[in-house]
């Protein structure tokens, strides 16, 4: 290879080190910007630094938000003033996404590696409570560093796009994919899927633009079958909705509008769509599709020994998340702001778990994509 022509031996553990930090999506930002400029959406900046600024913004570079040149750039060459408003929420912000990645995913995480390393070591029920966590562990992991990005650009002056509109409260796979990592699925929406002709093509052609659509982003993840499985199994879910003409059902409103609780309907939806996608995070969090399958093969196993597993990690920290997104679902940038008495008792506690767990988590789920 060019590499040995050099006298350079390159293994897969050298690669991990030189690849630079959150390549996937930077990349992705230059290329909606070079995309932009094509199309005539955008005219290409002459100031170096202002571009710079735009593919290294530091709150949002390793992880996303996938922000766009029309949003970002405008904000980086114009003047901007720091605002009390501005500050508190951006604060706030950060400190749900702290309590997010450190209380929830970081107390999830010992419990999700224990069950996917030895699935035959546990029982069915224990097993599904691993999985159930897994979910939790990616929501708290992934949405807590948008919080903490979106807010830290606040406290420069930067609005950045959200990423993540409570999915879990979800009704139906498609508004699942309108509320999880809204900045990749409207990148694909708008650089991929409309390209190819989207919905406005034959149905055979739209059904294969929303398979291509969705392997794309399975393999975004990583040359891994089980992204490509993991992808699929979200297209064979969205495909039923494509053909009723029902994927668009819930694009304005959300769960329990105007009300205080979900109607049964409702509640039966979102069970639905997130037991579907907690089984697609299966194959996600495998190393293999064996491994995959003999996990869910001995969730079907007797059901005992699960229920320390759930009291001790499910109903603290996780319930608290699911409670702050549900009441917060109308506001999702200001999960805090509520009456004085409400918002500073919980202040204090998010503070207290957050320094008391500190450190015994290991690094953001989507450093590594």
């Amino acid at each position: 290879t060019a590499w040995d022509s050099m006298g350079v031996t390159m293994h897969a553990s050298t690669l991990q080190i030189i690849l630079p930090v959150g390549i996937s999506f930077y990349t992705f930002q230059t290329l909606s910007y070079s995309i932009d400029i094509y199309r005539g959406n955008l005219k290409a900046t002459r100031d170096p630094v202002a571009f710079g600024a735009f593919v290294s913004f530091f709150p949002q570079l390793v992880a996303g938000p996938i922000e766009r040149a029309t949003n970002l750039l405008p904000q980086i060459t114009s003047r901007r003033e720091f605002t009390y408003e501005q500050g508190r929420d951006g604060m706030r912000l950060i400190l749900w996404g702290m309590f997010k990645k450190v209380v929830v995913a970081d107390s999830c995480a010992p419990y999700v590696d224990m069950c996917f390393d030895n699935p035959e070591a546990f029982s069915g029920g224990t097993l599904i409570l691993g999985a159930i966590l897994f979910s939790f562990q990616i929501y708290g992991d992934f949405s807590g560093y948008s919080d903490i990005a979106i807010g830290t650009a606040k406290l420069f002056g930067f609005e950045l796009m959200t990423n993540f509109k409570f999915p879990y409260f979800s009704r139906d796979i498609a508004e699942f994919w309108r509320r999880w990592h809204i900045s990749l699925s409207t990148w694909f929406r708008d650089y991929f899927y409309i390209p190819l002709g989207g919905s406005r093509v034959s149905k055979p052609k739209a059904i294969r633009n929303v398979f291509v659509i969705f392997l794309v982003s399975g393999f975004w993840h990583g040359a891994n079958w089980t992204f490509i499985v993991w992808g699929g199994i979200h297209a064979l879910l969205f495909i039923p909705l494509f053909l009723r003409g029902t994927n668009r059902n819930n694009t304005t409103s959300i769960v329990a509008e105007d009300r205080w609780l979900p109607s049964l309907r409702e509640l039966l939806q979102m069970g639905w769509t997130f037991t579907a996608v907690t089984i697609a995070w299966v194959f996600f969090r495998a190393d293999s599709l064996s491994h995959a399958g003999n996990y869910l093969h001995h969730t079907t196993h007797l059901f005992n020994g699960a229920v320390e597993l759930g009291v001790s990690v499910i109903l603290p920290s996780t319930l608290v998340m699911l409670v702050g997104d549900y009441i917060s679902r109308s506001q999702p940038r200001n999960p805090f702001g509520y009456p004085v008495l409400v918002r500073y008792p919980a202040y204090i506690l998010c503070l207290y778990y957050i320094c008391e767990m500190f450190g015994e988590g290991g690094q953001f789920i989507y450093f590594t994509f």
